[in-house]
């Protein structure tokens, strides 16, 4: 198998700056570095040296009745603008959020929800081919979440126009393509019932409907949904998932190669805490792909259509500083069959 090491330090600035103000609330402003160092088995490195920075900007305050309001603006390396967030928590009336596209409402909150030691089976720097299911989350968009009742909270994401982000105020913007409105709704339950040994269970569930406007008639509506339990009791926490992505095309009508009409995921995943500072943890990811107008799509082997992600990731805090490694494994990377590949990631965490 191909291997490759990557070896990461990350320091996470806290409240670098709080500015307050005399009749709204406070701004306050945080950051972070990352600092990796990549080699490759079998490849041609070059400089393996990579370093990535980000600031967070949060201000928050409140109003006279009690309701209160923030607002989130995230920028990525030499300043780039990435995403912003108003939200507005109006007690038992539940909240709103309007969101410019960061994937962090809807169902995109719920993409990967399996416990771990430190990131995502998929997520620990080796490229796997995964497709996520995201609804209308990286686009600009409307959420509202009710209050929990019950254990029980509910959201519903409305976004007019797919694919558009980062609309500036007093402004328009159209992706000029066949997408049009898109609405993600959500549940999630945490049926305790008032006992101990329930507290840690959540069962969650969401669905995606994203319009298609396409005079050719080769793509239709497209649906993405997500489902799954997770289970925590002490140390232990336990999760599985599953997620799909109807993508609207029509299978008749669709003949390029490329192109597939479904995907289809399973995951879980298992943590344990060994004691306050070292936890451990497994995760599996299986990703599926169908669709007649699919070239390597064949009922027998299923190589041919499926990706296999497993993790084993360790995680040792101490103080202020945190310190990661993540084995992964990649069977038929990117859905091509026999394209198998490994990765360690190392990382160190520090917080201020």
């Amino acid at each position: 198998m191909n291997k490759l090491i990557k070896v990461g330090c990350s320091a996470l600035c806290g409240s670098l700056a709080t500015i307050a103000s005399a009749t709204a609330g406070e701004m306050t402003v945080s950051g972070s570095a990352d600092v990796t160092w990549l080699s490759k088995t079998k490849a041609v490195t070059g400089n393996p040296i990579g370093v990535n920075s980000a600031l967070t900007f949060k201000g928050s305050g409140e109003l006279d009745n009690g309701w209160t309001f923030d607002y989130t603006i995230a920028n990525l390396d030499a300043s780039a603008f990435s995403s912003a967030a108003v939200g507005l928590t109006m007690g038992g009336l539940g909240s709103i959020n309007v969101n410019q596209g960061d994937s962090g409402n809807g169902i995109a909150a719920y993409d990967d929800k399996m416990p771990s030691a430190w990131e995502e089976a998929w997520g620990t720097g080796l490229s796997t081919g995964v497709r996520l299911a995201v609804g209308g989350a990286a686009s600009m968009n409307v959420t509202y979440t009710t209050p929990t009742v019950l254990g029980t909270t509910i959201s519903i994401l409305y976004a007019p126009q797919y694919g558009v982000a980062d609309t500036g105020d007093k402004a328009t913007a159209s992706n000029d393509t066949y997408r049009d409105s898109a609405m993600d709704a959500t549940i999630n339950i945490n049926p305790s019932l008032g006992t101990e040994i329930l507290s840690g269970l959540n069962v969650f569930a969401g669905a995606s409907q994203i319009q298609t406007v396409d005079a050719s008639g080769q793509r239709g509506d497209a649906y993405q949904g997500v489902g799954g339990v997770t289970y925590s009791l002490g140390p232990l926490s336990i999760g599985y998932q599953v997620s799909g992505d109807y993508t609207g095309y029509d299978d008749v009508k669709v003949t390029s190669p490329s192109v597939n009409n479904f995907y289809k995921n399973f995951a879980y995943g298992v943590a344990f805490n060994i004691n306050d500072n070292l936890s451990v943890s497994y995760g599996a990811w299986e990703a599926r792909k169908s669709g007649h107008s699919d070239a390597g799509y064949d009922p027998v082997d299923e190589s041919l259509r499926t990706v296999i992600v497993d993790s084993i990731q360790a995680a040792y805090t101490m103080g202020g500083a945190t310190f990661r490694v993540a084995q992964t494994t990649v069977d038929n990377q990117g859905f091509v069959a026999g394209t198998n590949v490994e990765a360690t990631t190392v990382s160190m965490g520090l917080a201020f």
